[in-house]
């Protein structure tokens, strides 16, 4: 299992995934669930994956070796849904290549979710779910965020905090809230962390952030959560229906 968070604000863009994959209690890994696809000051396209990690690291594979190709690539279309485009055919093209298999595709769910995101020179951010069916929906301001994976743990927290016009930082904090939540509470989602944020705008080389377990400020954030949530629990009033009973 896998969570991932992308976020198109009015300022920018945030992508985290966690890199923990499994196949029962005594088969854990960990895998990378960010790809980044960038031409500094003209593209930069991020790519969050959940789901089967054999469709997903074929589909990425086939992105890269693209690249080299004459046709369409991620550092070629014009504009952000055209990636998005290019990402759901790839996904379709690697779906139907291993189901029609029929020695391996007896009981074997072969779907994968996409979060593509990025600014392309001449449009603003834009970003993306990926369907495993290949077609896909656009974040809007009403909707600034997507999840897949294991998402129900951490979406309250999001739910609750973040608007289209929430800053960067109010954004990490809240994500990484989100994460230490479904964390605590689904033993599929781990550590290390991928977290990139870029500014609308800006067109800067990526700089991802790996957040591990000595992570300072994740540790002083979780630990803060914690303790405020408690404080807080602690001064609701009490029911008055059920007084006097022990």
């Amino acid at each position: 299992m896998t969570y991932c968070v992308a976020m198109r604000l009015k300022a920018g863009l945030l992508f985290a995934s966690d890199s923990r994959t499994n196949a029962g209690v005594d088969h854990i890994a960990t895998f990378r669930k960010m790809s980044v696809f960038e031409t500094p000051g003209e593209r930069l396209i991020t790519i969050l994956n959940s789901g089967n990690l054999a469709t997903t690291q074929s589909v990425i594979s086939l992105l890269r070796e693209r690249l080299a190709h004459d046709g369409p690539h991620l550092l070629n279309v014009p504009t952000m849904y055209a990636a998005a485009e290019l990402v759901g055919r790839t996904l379709k093209e690697v779906v139907a290549r291993d189901a029609n298999d029929a020695t391996l595709g007896q009981g074997v769910d072969f779907g994968a979710n996409f979060l593509v995101g990025g600014q392309i020179r001449g449009e603003v951010p834009r970003l993306f779910h990926v369907y495993p069916q290949g077609n896909f929906l656009e974040a809007t301001e009403d909707t600034p965020y997507f999840q897949i994976g294991e998402s129900k743990y951490g979406k309250p927290i999001i739910d609750r905090v973040i608007r289209y016009d929430s800053s960067l930082s109010e954004a990490t904090k809240c994500t990484l809230i989100s994460f230490d939540s479904t964390i605590r509470s689904n033993l599929s989602v781990g550590l290390p962390l991928d977290v990139l944020l870029y500014q609308t705008d800006s067109f800067a080389p990526a700089a991802p952030h790996r957040v591990t377990h000595e992570d300072a400020y994740f540790n002083k954030l979780r630990r803060g959560w914690g303790e405020g949530l408690r404080r807080v629990f602690a001064k609701l009033p009490d029911e008055d229906w059920f007084s006097g009973q022990p």
